[in-house]
């Protein structure tokens, strides 16, 4: 990785840029390999003292939190660097499903919820879920959500199959954040969720099994599915009050779906990378890989969309730091369009190149593949956003 100043950025983003491109390529990527064997959990510890030593840990909560207390724009900067290697956001300690619930309970929590969750999670003490996405309805409508959580004098008893349920397989995952309906028969559809803290050794939770990504299984902390049958937690687990589920998502995902499409720009740039280095050493019909011209040719559409792609989720996290999240409402469903397509793109042309070594694991494309092409459904699939846009252009003239 080659990051050198950039000008106009101003002294704190180059410092940050360059400070995290430096454990990233000398520490992380280095030890790709035995990170991805889960080798070591010492290694994992080591590199996280590393990047808390040089004030990199966190960077999405705030200093009062033990985190950078930095904004949407740096940050995003920063993921671009972190996106390098698949295991920087854990040794950061931003990795997903994490960072998001760091996000809901700084945002949302009781004192009471903080002292018990948040401390040990933003220490890295333990890991935690989300709990959203269902097996038996088509979850892109979160309205259609049909877990239910219902109230019983002191407690709420939950019942409901989740699938997806980010981070539950890990054995350090200690809490999920749970969404299920409280009020099915409002008449207000986005009334009827809400969202509870149910500690994953709760009676009543079953793991039922671990789900695979294209046949990874989405190191360190994977995707579960889990069953929740009559289960019961205290009704002070209730995040900000019943029938907010709806406006805690909203808080949630916005930042991650700025976070997400930064690490695409970054697994980009590295695809292309590769993409180079191996078009030049590798020589085909008497002349190099790099020599012929379709080769060139998406070589420098690679370069073309990465740089659009970077342009237009900076503007989206410039937005959000001056004028808050609902003013980049456009510009994050653009980018969550846009930023998975292209690195889908980028990289399949890489693993072209590459040829049988792309899909093997000698090279980490694949691996980057099944990141990108996930990451056209998480947080809301293509459709999803491209019907928010174009709700939004028409809505201009009518």
């Amino acid at each position: 990785m080659q990051v050198a100043p950039v000008t106009g950025l101003g002294d704190e983003i180059n410092e940050i840029r360059l400070r995290t491109a430096e454990i990233v390529t000398k520490e992380i990527i280095p030890n790709e390999n035995a990170l991805r064997a889960r080798q070591g959990r010492e290694l994992f510890r080591s590199l996280q003292a590393k990047v808390k030593e040089a004030g990199l840990w966190a960077p999405h909560l705030p200093e009062e939190y033990g985190g950078m207390g930095i904004g949407f724009l740096k940050h995003a900067y920063m993921n671009e660097i972190m996106a390098w290697s698949p295991f920087s956001s854990s040794v950061f300690g931003c990795q997903a499903p994490n960072s998001g619930n760091q996000t809901i309970l700084v945002k949302y929590g009781t004192p009471e919820q903080k002292k018990q969750w948040l401390e040990p999670l933003m220490e890295g003490k333990i890991r935690s879920a989300f709990a959203m996405t269902e097996p038996a309805v088509a979850s892109s409508d979160a309205t259609n959500i049909r877990s239910s959580i219902k109230r019983d004098g002191d407690h709420y008893v939950i019942n409901g199959r989740k699938w997806w349920t980010s981070g539950a397989p890990d054995h350090r995952c200690k809490v999920m954040i749970f969404m299920g309906q409280t009020d099915p028969d409002n008449a207000e559809k986005h009334k009827r969720q809400s969202m509870v803290l149910v500690p994953m050794d709760t009676p009543g939770v079953t793991m039922m099994r671990s789900l695979s990504v294209f046949g990874y299984d989405d190191a360190p902390h994977g995707h579960g599915e889990v069953d929740f049958k009559d289960v019961r937690v205290p009704v002070s687990n209730i995040l900000l009050g019943e029938g907010r589920g709806f406006e805690i998502a909203q808080g949630r995902l916005g930042p991650g779906r700025i976070h997400h499409c930064m690490r695409l720009v970054g697994l980009a740039e590295r695809s292309l990378e590769l993409m180079c280095k191996r078009a030049v050493s590798r020589v085909a019909f008497g002349k190099t890989v790099a020599q012929q011209t379709v080769t060139q040719e998406r070589i420098a559409e690679s370069r073309c969309m990465i740089e659009q792609s970077r342009l237009l989720t900076l503007k989206a996290a410039w937005m959000m730091d001056v004028a808050g999240n609902k003013s980049a409402k456009a510009e994050i469903a653009m980018i969550k369009v846009v930023a998975p397509n292209m690195a889908c793109q980028v990289i399949d042309w890489a693993l072209q190149v590459h040829g049988g070594g792309g899909v093997c694991q000698d090279f980490p494309i694949a691996q980057f593949y099944s990141i990108a092409r996930t990451l056209r459904l998480a947080d809301g699939p293509d459709e999803v956003h491209r019907n928010l846009i174009a709700k939004m252009e028409i809505g201009k003239f009518s």
